[in-house]
């Protein structure tokens, strides 16, 4: 496995020197007059291929890196893997969602250390709306502290097997197992890195359903499902608004739509529109919140890595409840925001490892407890 990031984010004293990796001579151009087009920020190199990517990156030490996934002499995530192992930097994909196999890479590139993604301009995108969330993301990014990753390929993570019964058939998992009935879990900045390493030791037979809010462009959540699918053991899918909340014994990941607020309703999952909360729709808070009021004690909060706030107050609100508030350590946060504010409000239980959350999670699932 990786080393983590550092989570401390740092704020540059000088312009912010961004190097510019896209085999597109358009794509390049255009990000590079954007870039330079703030004052706070300096394009300090271009790069058509990979092979010339990491040469730039070793040569010039930029502070951000912007890079394409699709390029000739080494890939996207290949850049990625030898930048984090040996000249760590800041990385901010520029990605085609709507190609599938490129969607799918940006993954990979994000778990072997890249920070954010941002989706590459439409034809449509005229203006400037597209420049200034640029700016705004390569500024963002720029205030995180990598450090080295261990260079590895990544893998789909081998499926756990199922737990088996004394005749040596697979158990089927049963609803009065253990005494939590619902996990709900919320991550943003570095999130996708955590989320499997959380949830990778959970095996089929996992009867806790688990839902999950990440902050994520709307283009990138149906790859990302896709993604995560093929690196769990327990099945991945989109809500839809209305089905039945899953009961115990079914196990499976529920993620929320983006733009759309998660919420547990009378027994139902439903996708809201309601105003956003910290400039997040959909909202951890607004999702821990409704489980508190809906489910109580019998269930179980995750908080991990991210920027900003977004999860502590309900975070809070579950424990209040009698439920188990797990949040993520500073170590093994890309950013250590939304689980600083969590631990800093008392809301947090228990404070571990991303690697130690998918045991703990199994344990409590297994744990009984006598009603009050």
């Amino acid at each position: 496995m990786s080393r983590a990031p550092n989570a401390e984010p740092r704020l540059p004293s000088r312009k912010i020197r961004v190097l510019v990796a896209d085999d597109s001579r358009t794509v390049r151009r255009r990000i590079v007059v954007a870039l330079e087009a703030d004052p706070e920020v300096e394009v300090v190199g271009e790069a058509a291929d990979g092979e010339a990517a990491i040469a730039l990156c070793e040569q010039l030490r930029p502070d951000v890196i912007t890079l394409d996934m699709m390029m000739p002499k080494a890939s996207g995530v290949a850049v990625t893997e030898h930048v984090m192992a040996y000249c760590p930097t800041p990385i901010l994909i520029v990605s085609a969602s709507l190609e599938r196999g490129e969607a799918l890479g940006t993954f990979d590139a994000l778990a072997a250390g890249a920070v954010d993604v941002l989706d590459k301009p439409a034809a449509s995108d005229e203006g400037d709306a597209w420049d200034l969330r640029l700016v705004t993301a390569v500024k963002l990014v720029a205030r995180i502290k990598v450090i080295t990753h261990l260079r590895r390929k990544l893998r789909p993570a081998r499926p756990a097997p199922a737990a088996e019964a004394p005749g040596g058939a697979p158990r089927e998992p049963r609803a009065d197992d253990g005494w939590y009935r619902l996990i709900a879990m919320g991550a943003s900045t570095g999130g996708p890195s955590a989320i499997v390493e959380a949830l990778s030791p959970l095996p089929a037979s996992f009867p806790v359903p688990i839902l999950l809010v990440l902050h994520i462009g709307a283009a990138f959540a149906p790859a990302f499902a896709e993604w995560l699918a093929g690196r769990l053991a327990i099945p991945v899918s989109i809500v839809t608004d209305g089905e039945p909340l899953p009961r115990a014994g079914q196990p499976g990941v529920r993620m929320a739509l983006p733009d759309w607020h998660l919420v547990v309703q009378e027994g139902r999952l439903r996708l809201t529109a309601g105003p956003e909360r910290h400039s997040c729709r959909p909202s951890v808070d607004v999702l821990f919140e409704s489980v508190a009021a809906e489910i109580g004690e019998r269930a179980i909060g995750c908080l991990l890595t991210g920027m900003g706030r977004d999860g502590a107050e309900g975070m809070l609100a579950m424990k209040r409840a009698g439920g188990m508030t797990l949040a993520q350590d500073e170590s093994s946060s890309v950013v250590f925001g939304m689980p600083r504010e969590a631990i800093a409000r008392g809301a947090a239980q228990h404070i571990l490892s991303a690697g130690a959350l998918g045991p703990t999670l199994l344990a409590l699932s297994r744990s009984r407890r006598e009603s009050p």
